[in-house]
């Protein structure tokens, strides 16, 4: 039988509460460490370099077409074996990192082929370097045409979070089981984890649709100016 006291004293417990603030953070480094590595692997693949178009186009195949639950185990039993020690936190973040990168540079190269080739042939007959083109030109575009996607891999990434578990990082699901364990009350302890995940996740919906407003704004101003005047029908007499 469901116990609704237990699961109502679980929703303030702050054990769990503790676990979510380590999703949280979690979540955030992974995904700014995701977005810079990202962010390179895009330019990478971009590049007219074979080479590196090649390494980078190997390395999304390889993270994008394997399970992240193999590439944390791999990483945390791994990795030790050639000499290289990491501690759960460090192998939980590096392997979401690796993870997410790759597919974040998948949505940021979008972005970039999204953005019409004259905007950087105006940017190069305005004497600027290839830097500032792609700081000053590409890359606020690129900003307001990936917010969409972007929001919903954080969205995915904040509950993938939860697969860290299984190398024993101490986040809200480890937590979770952690009690299930000493309680005996699964139902009611993975209802509270899931209720938890729906509120992270709820909220950071309301952040992104502000996103979205902020930097959709001026374009979509833009935009309005930049349509052609519709004469009116002359109303026949």
């Amino acid at each position: 039988m469901f116990d609704v006291k237990a699961f109502l004293s679980y929703l303030t417990n702050a054990y769990l509460l503790e676990g979510v603030a380590v999703t949280i953070g979690l979540t955030i480094v992974t995904m700014i460490v995701g977005l810079i590595f990202g962010t390179m692997l895009a330019l990478m693949r971009m590049s007219k370099n074979a080479a590196l178009s090649g390494v980078a186009g190997f390395y999304v195949w390889v993270f994008r077409g394997t399970p992240l639950l193999v590439q944390l185990v791999l990483i945390y039993t791994g990795l030790p074996q050639i000499g290289v020690k990491l501690g759960v936190l460090a192998s939980a973040l590096l392997a979401l990192s690796l993870n997410e990168a790759a597919y974040l540079s998948e949505t940021i190269r979008a972005g970039f082929n999204g953005i019409p080739k004259g905007q950087t042939e105006a940017a190069k007959a305005l004497g600027l370097s290839r830097w500032k083109t792609l700081r000053l030109v590409l890359m606020p575009q690129v900003a307001r045409l990936i917010i969409p996607p972007l929001g919903n891999s954080l969205n995915g990434l904040l509950k993938a979070t939860s697969l860290a578990s299984v190398i024993s990082l101490d986040e809200l699901m480890r937590r979770s089981q952690v009690l299930m364990q000493e309680k005996f009350e699964v139902l009611e302890l993975y209802c509270v984890a899931a209720v938890y995940y729906l509120v992270l996740t709820t909220l950071w919906n309301l952040v992104q649709v502000r996103l979205e407003r902020h930097y959709g704004r001026g374009y979509a101003e833009v935009s309005r100016a930049a349509m052609p005047v519709q004469p009116r029908a002359v109303e026949a007499v």
